[in-house]
């Protein structure tokens, strides 16, 4: 639908069936606020919704506008079932970045809210302007205030994050405190309406499926975003005890002139079968990896003669620098070209080494029992 700080905006095909079932709930909350609109209550319903979603995006288009003032480069803005996301590469830098990605969304409803009060305040009662603006009001206060609260994924989990991190000086702590913290919303909200359900039944009151349906969806959201936020923050901490250099196989530079035979001499003299040799074109640039088992096929009488080029596995065009933690190693090998099994190491812009895609994943599968 256009760009935003650099990223499209999406509006993905279950935003309509949102619409559709959100105009449909709030018709009688309309009907209650306007019974002289009649037939036009739909109308107004679907108006609502709208603005509600107008507010949703405002909410994402500030996180989005932080997240690029702080050093992060946003990649998607959408509209859902769900109301809405901003996504954004990399994660950020200092609790204070993850502090004002935050907190900006919420803020942001909770003036816009107080701006549609304003208006509301200013038309007729009981017009339809005024039952629009107030339920705008009423619906920017509400996803403000409980985006607000202290756990995962909502906006105030990421918060709370951001101050145990700054406190702990672990990320790893921020998250997985907010994340059990978010449990306990979860649980707490659930309870909650459940106890407030509880004692209308006590009173003869019927019981409201259409909350019950709510609690259980949110409760459920809740629930599991902050299991993933666990999860996240565990397999961070994984990531953290890797490297590059622990996980470099040594390597050779061979140039793509050699032969099989001359390839072969140039690893035996730096130690054998362990070693890898690393095809480098005429500047120097790696562009592929001696297939160790290829070459060992090669018939002897014929390895002086057999072009190295024969017996080589490409290599992705970028490279891993050995002084990269875990998490830059990572974040780097997701850049690259996906379906290359090598990558070729470099230290101070010499090729000393090269790391397998395989041995990566073993080392972050092993990490992690």
């Amino acid at each position: 639908m256009g760009r935003v700080s650099g990223a499209p905006v999406i509006l993905a095909p279950s935003w309509f069936l949102a619409a559709v079932v959100l105009t449909v709930l709030f018709a009688p909350t309309v009907r209650s606020m306007a019974p002289q609109l009649d037939g036009r209550i739909y109308l107004l319903s679907f108006a609502f919704v709208l603005l509600l979603f107008v507010s949703v995006f405002c909410h994402e288009v500030a996180h989005a506008v932080v997240a690029r003032a702080r050093g992060q480069r946003v990649t998607e803005l959408a509209l859902t079932l769900w109301g809405g996301h901003t996504a954004y590469t990399g994660s950020a830098g200092r609790p204070l970045d993850g502090l004002l990605i935050a907190v900006v969304g919420p803020v942001t409803n909770l003036v816009l809210g107080g701006g549609f009060w304003v208006v509301a305040e200013q038309l007729p009662a009981y017009s339809t302007g005024a039952a629009l603006a107030y339920a705008a009001a009423f619906s920017n206060a509400f996803v403000g205030l409980f985006n607000l609260l202290p756990g995962l994924p909502l906006d105030g989990g990421q918060i709370l994050e951001s101050i145990v991190w700054a406190i702990t000086r672990s990320r790893t702590t921020g998250t997985i405190a907010a994340g059990y913290i978010g449990r306990i919303v979860a649980a707490g909200f659930v309870a909650v309406v459940a106890w407030r359900m509880f004692s209308s039944l006590s009173h003869g009151q019927s019981p409201d499926y259409v909350l019950i349906v709510w609690t259980v969806v949110i409760g459920g959201f809740l629930w599991s975003g902050a299991g993933q936020a666990i999860r996240v923050a565990r397999s961070r901490a994984v990531v953290s005890t890797l490297s590059v250099a622990s996980l470099t196989r040594p390597a050779v530079v061979v140039p793509e002139t050699s032969s099989v035979g001359e390839a072969g001499a140039v690893v035996a003299a730096a130690g054998g079968p362990d070693v890898f040799a690393v095809v480098t074109d005429a500047y120097g640039r790696p562009t592929a990896c001696v297939d160790n088992a290829a070459a060992a096929a090669v018939p002897v009488q014929s390895m002086a003669s057999t072009p190295i080029s024969s017996v080589v596995v490409a290599l992705p065009d970028g490279t891993v620098d050995l002084d990269m933690d875990g998490p830059a190693m990572l974040s780097r090998l997701a850049d690259l070209d996906p379906g290359y099994p090598l990558v070729a190491v470099l230290s101070e812009r010499r090729v000393v080494g090269v790391l397998e895609i395989s041995r990566v994943l073993a080392a972050l599968n092993a990490a992690r029992r």
